[in-house]
């Protein structure tokens, strides 16, 4: 995303805490996905994307998931090729990025992985207003 989408985030910021979520098609740690080494350079784990991601962190957002669970390992995403899902080499690509004022009220932040229905699964936070 370009800096004027940055841009746009601090004028928002400056108003009312952020709330941005959704399917950003990039695993932003080696812990966010099965393969890392067998991907780093691959659509969705390239450098450009991972460094991309962390403009969002350095733009003073949260990867609620991985603020409340630093080490777990759980995946939002399986390709349907070879079994993925079923072996649970999956990418964590889907997210819920928090203004750091809105850290002191999330409890929740969760993925449900035991659900199906396509090739991602349900994610979602809650926060204590």
């Amino acid at each position: 995303m370009g800096s004027s989408f940055f841009k746009i985030l601090q004028k928002f910021r400056e108003k009312k805490p952020v709330i941005f979520c959704g399917d950003l098609n990039v695993a932003h740690q080696e812990i966010d996905l099965k393969n890392d080494k067998a991907n780093r350079g691959k659509h969705g784990f390239t450098d450009e994307e991972r460094e991309g991601f962390s403009n969002f962190v350095e733009a003073g957002l949260i990867d609620t998931f991985r603020n409340l669970h630093p080490e777990e390992v759980k995946y939002t995403w399986w390709s349907y090729f070879r079994n993925a899902r079923a072996t649970n080499a999956g990418w964590r690509i889907d997210y819920f990025l928090i203004s750091e004022s809105l850290k002191p009220k999330l409890t929740k932040a969760f993925i449900l992985d035991e659900v199906y229905g396509s090739d991602h699964c349900p994610v979602g936070i809650e926060i204590d207003l």
